[in-house]
């Protein structure tokens, strides 16, 4: 799936090797032979960078004093066919399995098992290379990348290979600052390689974490990994469910991600993540206008676009007020102010109802002769709770008093309400004739915030 980045991590890094390479005279030593160049014999070989913490002065290099372990090495570092380079390396590591060069033939045999295709091969020879040199981040990288790609490919065993991600990708961080330089390798190069490597740990940090749902270190962990890496959708995509799986939900940076993972999506899931994205934003808008404009800056993967929350309840009260007056409000309306509004908006509306005959259809949650418990709503019908207290002046005739559960239209007139929990008192209640009634009116939740 990430071929190419691999390779290049582990080009980059093995490259830099190769470019000091050369045939040393008597008495110097060199450094490991790559891409078929050999040392002098007996002289010595100088370790890999990698795994190494910086010294005031250097450190005595290895050298192969046996000449039979020489040519081995030697003759197996020479292969130019990648089958005949793998049997010399395995042949070299396990005749001498306490060479000096043990490190290096490990680091050249993971090399070529990866550049042959063979990512199991890959994956064991790096986890022995990591069991010889903790802090070989090559190595690291490679078991880190691999571990997370194939658990997020569906392996069966995809909840030990996070774990195992994580604890590489932890160790390759806490190694890269003894990760030095090789000689001959230009500060770009060497910055890169460090970048790639730096985003193939956090990337397993932060995938394993969010399993886990630990939010906290999966967030910062993934992010700097799409930082690097912005149009990689294994990572984009888990960035934005770590954002809104917090709580509360950063939907600010959640919703961008959402809307860039749409856009990075492969063809086949591009709809159903874009269908995702979508919902969130109206989920936190309360509405989808300037979804359009968002999503095509995350598909231009220009700057990010801030997004306008929905309007707090207070607010949403006074626009109700502003584009309906009380007396043509429905009573879900007349609840959502009542409970949400300002002050001000509260007592706009209720000086407008309170004492004026009201007749409407609700549902009976229970009664008295003389006063009867009423669901107004539709969210309170479904709920079975009362919203309306309906008092009556005489009591009513027992063969009239309608079933609980059982639709009725009534009359009565705003006498007083509490708004949470909300009820309204109604006075002056009267039972109407039965008549096709609207539906009850629907009770207008306040939007997420």
């Amino acid at each position: 799936m990430k071929k190419i980045l691999l390779t290049v991590v582990l080009g980059i890094a093995v490259g830099t090797v190769a470019q000091n390479t050369s045939q040393p005279a008597q008495g110097q030593s060199a450094t490991p032979p790559a891409q078929g160049q050999t040392p002098a014999q007996g002289q010595s070989a100088t370790p890999s960078a990698q795994g190494q913490a910086p010294a005031q002065q250097p450190a005595a290099a290895p050298v192969i004093k046996d000449p039979a372990e020489y040519n081995a090495y030697v003759a197996a570092a020479q292969q130019t066919d990648a089958n005949a380079k793998i049997s010399g390396l395995e042949a070299f590591l396990a005749q001498y399995p306490n060479s000096v060069m043990k490190n290096q033939a490990l680091e050249f045999l993971m090399q070529t098992y990866q550049q042959a295709g063979n990512a199991k091969k890959t994956m064991d020879t790096a986890t022995k290379l990591v069991t010889a040199d903790s802090c070989n981040v090559r190595a690291l990288a490679l078991l880190a990348y691999f571990d997370r790609v194939m658990a997020q490919g569906g392996d069966p065993n995809a909840k030990q290979m996070l774990a195992d991600g994580k604890k590489y990708g932890q160790q390759g961080l806490d190694c890269m600052s003894k990760f030095t330089k090789p000689d001959g390798t230009s500060d770009a190069d060497f910055q890169k390689t460090k970048d790639q490597m730096t985003a193939i740990f956090n990337a397993a940090i932060g995938i394993s974490s969010l399993q886990d749902k630990d939010y906290a270190t999966a967030v910062p962990a993934l992010r700097k990994t799409v930082d690097a890496n912005p149009t990689d959708f294994s990572v984009v995509y888990p960035l934005a469910l770590a954002y809104l799986g917090q709580t509360p939900p950063d939907y600010q940076n959640g919703i961008w991600y959402a809307a860039r993972a749409a856009a990075v999506a492969p063809a086949a899931a591009q709809p159903q993540i874009e269908k995702y994205a979508r919902s969130q934003y109206v989920k936190f808008h309360a509405a989808d206008d300037g979804w359009a404009e968002l999503l095509a800056a995350a598909k231009a993967n220009g700057p990010q676009v801030p997004i306008k929350p929905a309007p707090s309840p207070a607010e949403q009260a006074h626009n109700m007020i502003a584009a309906t007056s009380a007396e043509k409000m429905d009573f879900a309306t007349w609840e959502f102010v009542l409970s949400n509004g300002s002050q001000e908006d509260q007592d706009q509306v209720w000086n407008a109802i309170k004492g004026k005959a009201v007749q409407m259809n609700g549902t009976v949650i229970s009664t008295t002769p003389t006063e009867f418990l009423i669901a107004g709503s539709s969210d309170d019908i479904d709920a079975k709770k009362a919203d309306i207290t309906l008092k009556f002046e005489e009591k009513v005739p027992v063969r009239l008093i309608p079933k609980d559960g059982a639709s009725f239209d009534f009359q009565g007139e705003p006498a007083s309400y509490t708004p949470n929990p909300f009820m309204m008192t109604m006075e002056k209640g009267q039972l109407l004739r039965a008549k096709a009634a609207p539906k009850p009116p629907v009770h207008h939740k306040p939007a997420a915030q």
